[in-house]
């Protein structure tokens, strides 16, 4: 058993609603990983649509990765979204046109915060925000209607507005482990073998691989 076809836009034919990203993005500064989906009734192939104020001058990338699961709602702001704060005014004269546009501010005179990062394994509730420049780690959990400003360390469950750590999902010794394991990057296959122990809530399991 080999599972869905990582590069088929819809992982189950009869489920149109959900769609592997990858597969419908056209923008070349957003990466993502195999497998991982976004479930949107109301259009998920538009994912892009989600992803606003992303310029290709800035550079700035979304980057997700494998085996995430991304709720409809989701809004990724990026860098281009910032306005100079280093002035006595915030306003965008430069976009107005009409002359104004001699006072663009240079890249250096905005506040970027560089790519949005999410890891693999990553589940992110519906309706959330994720801000410029975070970093979410593998393993995380997102609840619906956050608004996510700040860096959510691996396997930790977080939520709010502003989103803040709720608590970790497992003690450190096993988060350890899993960050090492990095089952995410293994073939179909052996993902397939050890299928039972990835979705078992006997978390020992995990800890014997079959090959």
């Amino acid at each position: 058993m080999t599972g869905p076809n990582p590069n088929a836009i819809y992982p189950n034919e009869a489920i149109k609603s959900v769609v592997f990203i990858k597969n419908v993005i056209t923008r070349p500064n957003i990466l993502v990983g195999d497998y991982t989906y976004y479930d949107d009734v109301n259009g998920a192939e538009r994912f892009e649509d989600h992803v606003t104020h992303h310029y290709p001058f800035l550079g700035d990338k979304l980057i997700i990765g494998k085996f995430c699961a991304i709720a409809k709602g989701i809004e990724f702001v990026m860098n281009g979204a910032n306005h100079r704060m280093c002035s006595v005014t915030t306003y965008p004269f430069n976009i107005m046109g009409g002359g104004w546009e001699q006072f663009t501010p240079a890249l250096e005179d905005l506040p970027l915060k560089g790519d949005t990062v999410i890891g693999n394994d990553v589940w992110i509730g519906q309706n959330v925000t994720v801000m410029p420049g975070v970093h979410i780690g593998d393993g995380a959990i997102i609840a619906a209607n956050s608004v996510v400003a700040k860096d959510v360390p691996a396997y930790c469950i977080a939520g709010g507005n502003p989103c803040k750590i709720i608590k970790k999902r497992f003690d450190d010794e096993l988060i350890t482990y899993l960050l090492d394991l990095k089952w995410w990057d293994w073939d179909a296959e052996k993902i397939f073998k050890n299928m039972a122990a990835l979705c078992s809530g006997d978390l020992e399991k995990i800890r014997h691989i079959r090959e």
